[in-house]
């Protein structure tokens, strides 16, 4: 008698799964991802049009030079110089000096911004200043006037014969020439810090308003003054946007251009390429250098990036060494 071996039967197959339901959230996520492309697609496009395509152009225009063979009675022709337009600015010793200049206005118009803002929103959300609605649209109010037209108007008030400010110190034996040798830079950062001091202090407004109230009632019960409070309670909760205040300010103050160039008329202390920003200008428009032009606006961008870079990784880096000593 043989045994008979019977093979295991085969596994019931497992219930499938819903199908229509599956496909149903299949199209519901394709339509968000749909939705959300629709939607961003418009800062793609600006982006592309007003940052890429003239970082693009600037890059390849920096690696080429107009060239005109024949002891430049032959015809013009663009040639590749590779990073020869980057060696020459960087050994240009009016882009370093105009450099060193930007870095001594950075050194006096980020920190006089900061905590000049800082102060009159903090003042301005302590309730000590009445009618505080108008007190903003006054500070805000300069913000409001184009670059152009702030600077030609402080261009009057600092030129001697047609400034009334000039007149009157002049009447009372003061002699201050604004456009001086030690008294151009502070008064370029006067007119920028005129311009923004109130936009700025709209931010760090907003910010305050979004402190608990609880907060500082109790900094206030545990016998905190107003000083006090706003010190070490207030400006500790608004950190993220001093924090981005003084990097949106530094990344301004790096492309410094409108203010000197228009004062420029009047001051002899200021020279053509007096920051990077005009040297740019100067080799563009005026000595007809695109190629150097294009180099000097690259290493500016890169300058800009590497500071803005490195200030959000040190703020990073603190903000992870506070949470953990907490």
């Amino acid at each position: 008698m043989t045994a008979t071996v019977h093979a295991p039967a085969a596994a019931a197959p497992e219930p499938t799964a819903d199908v229509p339901g599956r496909t149903a959230r299949r199209v519901a996520e394709r339509r968000r991802h749909t939705a959300a492309g629709v939607l961003m697609a418009p800062f793609f496009l600006l982006l592309t049009a007003v940052f890429l395509v003239p970082v693009g152009t600037a890059v390849w225009l920096s690696f080429f030079s107009d060239d005109q063979p024949g002891l430049g009675f032959g015809p013009e022709r663009t040639v590749f110089v590779g990073a020869r337009s980057y060696a020459a600015v960087l050994t240009d010793p009016t882009f370093l000096s105009g450099l060193g200049t930007v870095a001594l206005y950075c050194l006096l118009y980020i920190p006089l911004m900061v905590l000049g803002s800082l102060a009159l929103a903090l003042l301005l959300d302590s309730g000590v200043v009445r009618l505080r609605a108008w007190a903003q649209l006054g500070l805000f109010l300069p913000h409001a006037v184009p670059g152009i037209i702030a600077a030609l108007i402080w261009l009057y008030l600092y030129t001697p014969g047609i400034s009334p400010v000039i007149d009157a110190l002049n009447k009372a034996d003061i002699t201050v020439d604004f456009l001086g040798l030690h008294t151009t830079l502070p008064s370029i950062v006067n007119i920028a810090l005129w311009s923004n001091l109130g936009y700025n202090m709209v931010v760090f407004y907003a910010a305050l308003q979004a402190v608990p109230r609880e907060v500082v009632e109790a900094a206030v019960v545990d016998g905190a003054g107003p000083v006090r409070t706003a010190l070490q309670v207030k400006a500790p909760l608004v950190r993220s946007s001093i924090v981005v205040v003084a990097m949106f300010t530094l990344i301004w103050a790096l492309q410094l251009f409108t203010e000197p160039m228009l004062l420029s008329q009047s001051s002899q202390m200021i020279n053509s390429r007096f920051s990077p920003s005009m040297y740019v200008y100067d080799a563009a428009f005026t000595r007809n250098n695109y190629s150097l032009a294009a180099a000097a606006s690259v290493i500016l961008l890169a300058l800009t990036v590497a500071v803005s870079y490195g200030v959000t990784r040190w703020t990073s880096r603190v903000d992870r060494a506070e949470g953990a000593t907490r």
